[in-house]
């Protein structure tokens, strides 16, 4: 039945490593509502789909799932164990029980995610955004009641987002997602869990995030006004027992009551709800003493109709020059950057001694073995520990996170530690693949300023165009052109 209530949150607590992620969680969720997930990068928007699926535990409280509710998730990105699996294994690794004649399904799914992929072709050979859409119809081709989807516009090009939003308008079930695009949510959503950071607590509103911010602004601004009323009031009862106090006698009792009244004023303040902290503005610099040409490529390789295509190329990026590649998912750009990177791109040349600064999207050039202060030193020749912690805190690495593995990061976290990285590290070439991916909405500008103002050599690889609009871009190669 529609409104029917299918998963309730009933004072809902849950601890991770001594950290509160949750602090007695009271919300619902209704069947076939459309309902955005949002909160800053590390809140414990995932641990809530895991608590939903039951892979996690609550520390206090329940959570009520409706009996015979089947849940599926469409994860941030395709666990490592995942990846040398062929296409036919990964859809199989979705279902607890054996699905005989898989194929027709497979065929179905990858046809509603518009990806055409081989059934044996291995997961590891398909691009960010063709991974991206591998997870969308992992969690769709088990026909769930309720569909969990984490940050699924990562990856995916302008084409990609499309199909996903038309497909989410017209899913006829009860869907949850994760996402700092607020246009995509504001297509299909009405209505927002907010997990606030600040007090673990998780707060329903009604409408898409355009209606929430509004809502949200409204009663910061009432609250604000509500205290600075109390404050004056307070300070007038303070002054007048102070007063009172001096007198002795009798007005000893009336100033005691003038005091009591300041504390009852006190305990009426509210805790007005902080916004998403940002990033601090920052500054990537550029390795010293660039001159001359930096990087040639005349060149490169791209997949057209399953087959490598050479296209030859007249590129050539000095000093303070910023190169944007555009083209669909799955054409080979994230290829060609890895083969920049690895030298192993015959037609392509970097001027000795220049050191490459490298966002990869999947965060494989962290050791997530690592803490995250062990992997910021490794790479600096600051050799006090004072600075290293600075910087990171400007990226809101501080407190345990700055002792925390990276592996246990969430992917917002893990994206703002390569940036972090690349402040100390300091590259005369500065290599982006999707740098928008994970990211809090709110921290994209001051990235982008970074970006704009980098003054070594740049190639940058994003399908976000109101984030390119903010950088200074000299050239454009498009791979399908």
């Amino acid at each position: 039945m529609p409104n029917e209530v299918i998963v309730r949150f009933n004072k809902v607590s849950f601890e991770y490593d001594h950290r509160k992620i949750l602090d007695e969680a009271d919300f619902s969720v209704r069947r076939e509502s459309k309902i955005a997930l949002m909160g800053q990068n590390g809140a414990g928007k995932s641990t809530i789909f895991q608590l939903m699926t039951g892979v996690l535990k609550p520390s206090d409280g329940q959570v009520n799932i409706e009996q015979g509710l089947s849940i599926a998730t469409a994860l941030q990105v395709i666990p490592r164990d995942q990846m040398e699996l062929t296409i036919r294994e990964f859809f199989e690794k979705c279902f607890k029980e054996k699905v005989y004649d898989i194929d027709p399904k497979i065929d179905a799914v990858l046809e509603t995610v518009n990806l055409d992929a081989p059934h044996d072709k291995t997961v590891k050979s398909f691009s960010g955004g063709q991974q991206a859409r591998l997870l969308l119809a992992s969690a769709i081709i088990q026909n769930p009641d309720l569909l969990l989807l984490d940050e699924p516009t990562n990856n995916l090009d302008k084409l990609g987002i499309a199909h996903l939003t038309k497909f989410l308008i017209d899913y006829k079930k009860t869907c949850i997602v994760i996402s700092h695009d607020a246009d995509f949510l504001n297509a299909f959503t009405e209505g927002v869990l907010y997990l606030d950071v600040f007090n673990s607590k998780v707060e329903k509103y009604n409408g898409n995030y355009h209606d929430v911010v509004k809502e949200i602004s409204i009663r910061i601004e009432k609250e604000n006004m509500k205290n600075a009323q109390l404050s004056k009031e307070i300070q007038e009862n303070k002054e007048k027992s102070n007063f009172f106090r001096d007198k002795g006698g009798n007005l000893r009792l009336v100033a005691k009551k003038m005091r009591e009244k300041a504390e009852e004023l006190e305990s009426q303040k509210v805790v007005i709800r902080r916004e998403d902290k940002t990033i601090r503005p920052f500054v990537i610099p550029a390795q010293a003493n660039l001159s001359g040409e930096i990087v040639n490529i005349s060149a490169f390789s791209i997949i057209k109709n399953r087959k490598n295509v050479i296209k030859k190329a007249n590129i050539s990026l000095r000093k303070k020059e910023h190169l944007l590649l555009m083209g669909p998912n799955g054409i080979g750009k994230t290829t060609l950057l890895e083969s920049l990177v690895l030298g192993k791109n015959k037609n392509a040349v970097i001027a000795p001694g220049i050191k490459i600064g490298y966002y990869r999207q999947d965060f494989s050039t962290l050791n997530f073995d690592e803490t995250v202060i062990q992997s910021l030193s490794s790479i600096t020749d600051i050799t006090t520990k004072d600075n290293v912690r600075a910087i990171a805190a400007g990226f809101l690495i501080d407190g345990d996170i700055i002792k925390t593995k990276i592996g246990d990061l969430s992917e917002g976290q893990k994206g703002l530690v390569a940036f972090a990285r690349l402040v100390l590290q300091r590259p005369g070439l500065l290599i982006l693949d999707e740098p928008t991916n994970h990211i809090n909405f709110r921290h994209l500008p001051i990235i982008a300023a970074a970006l704009n103002k980098y003054e070594g050599a740049m190639i940058l690889v994003s399908h976000v165009p109101e984030f390119v609009a903010q950088i200074k871009i000299d050239q454009i190669v498009e791979l399908d052109k």
